[in-house]
C-alpha cells in the first residue's frame, strides 16, 4: 500500500461538512494531516460542482463517493450524473435502506436492482460497489447474505467496498473476505474494532483495536484493491485527531 492510495472517508467528519465554507475548511485540514484523497459521504446540500472545485483547490483527489441508496437503485442516472460532475468513477451503495433481510423476496429484489443499476454504471464507464454492515452476515439460503448478493450479481456490475469493522462485528474474517473478493475489491474501509472494559465493542483509530491490518492490507492488495479508505463512525476525541492517529499508524507501520 502506497501513501497515495490512502483516503479519508468524510463521513468521519460529517459534522464539519454541512456548508461549502465548512467543507473547504475541512478539506484544508484533511490535506494538512497528510491525506491525498477523500471519499465523499455525509456532506450537506452542496452542489457537486462546488464540491469538486473545493477538493481540487485543496489538492485532494475524490477517490469515491457514497450515493443515496434509493437513488442508486431507482434513479441511477442521477448518481451517474453526480459522479460525472465530480470527476469520480467509483461509488458504493451505502446501506440497505428499507430492505427487509428477513424476507426472501426483499433480498432477491435487492440483488436484482443492484445488478441492473450496476450495469448502467458500467455502461457509463463507472463502477458500483456494495458497502456492508453487520446485517449482511445473517444467513440466507445457507450462506451469509453478502455471499448471496455477490453470487447473484455480475462481477462487472457490482464490486465490494468491504468494511473491516462491520465484517468482524458480523462474525466474518476480514482476511478471508479480502481473499474471497479477489478481482472484485477496488476499495476497502479500514476501520478498527476495539473492546471497552465494559465488554462493549467500539470504533477505534487504526492500530488501537484488534484487527490484523498488516494481513488485511496484504490480502486486499493481492485482490487488486486500489483505495484504502480510513473511516471511524464515532470518535472518542476530535475526529480530525482520530484521522491523524490512523494515518500516522499506517504511515509508520504499513505504507511501503
Amino acid at each position: 500500500m502506497k501513501l497515495n492510495q490512502i483516503a479519508a472517508q468524510l463521513y468521519t467528519v460529517r459534522d464539519f461538512c454541512r456548508t461549502a465554507p465548512d467543507l473547504a475548511a475541512t478539506a484544508r485540514r484533511i490535506r494538512a494531516i497528510g491525506y491525498p484523497a477523500v471519499q465523499l459521504s455525509g456532506l450537506g446540500p452542496i452542489p457537486p460542482g462546488e464540491v469538486a472545485e473545493i477538493m481540487a483547490g485543496e489538492g485532494l483527489a475524490i477517490c469515491a463517493t457514497h450515493e443515496p441508496s434509493e437513488t442508486i437503485l431507482d434513479r441511477p442516472e442521477e448518481a451517474i450524473e453526480n459522479l460525472r460532475i465530480l470527476g469520480c468513477t467509483l461509488t458504493a451503495y451505502p446501506y440497505p435502506q428499507g430492505v427487509d433481510f428477513g424476507e426472501a423476496a426483499s433480498i432477491k429484489m435487492l440483488a436484482r436492482k443492484l445488478d441492473a443499476a450496476g450495469a448502467k454504471f458500467r455502461a457509463a464507464g463507472l463502477t458500483l460497489g456494495y458497502h456492508n454492515h453487520e446485517m449482511e452476515f445473517l444467513k440466507f439460503e445457507g450462506v451469509p447474505i453478502l455471499d448471496f448478493l455477490f453470487a447473484r450479481t455480475d462481477p462487472r456490475n457490482l464490486v465490494a467496498e468491504l468494511d473491516t469493522y462491520w465484517v468482524h462485528f458480523g462474525g466474518g474474517d476480514c482476511v478471508d473476505w479480502c481473499r474471497k473478493l479477489a478481482g472484485r475489491l477496488p476499495f476497502i474501509h479500514l476501520k478498527d474494532y476495539a473492546i471497552t472494559k465494559a465488554r462493549t465493542p467500539v470504533f477505534s483509530e487504526i492500530g488501537g483495536g484488534t484487527l490484523p491490518f498488516a494481513r488485511i492490507i496484504a490480502e486486499a492488495e493481492r485482490s487488486g484493491c486500489r483505495w484504502f479508505i480510513v473511516e471511524q463512525d464515532t470518535c472518542p476525541r476530535d475526529p480530525f485527531e482520530s484521522l491523524k492517529i490512523s494515518l500516522d499508524y499506517l504511515k509508520t507501520n504499513l505504507v511501503s
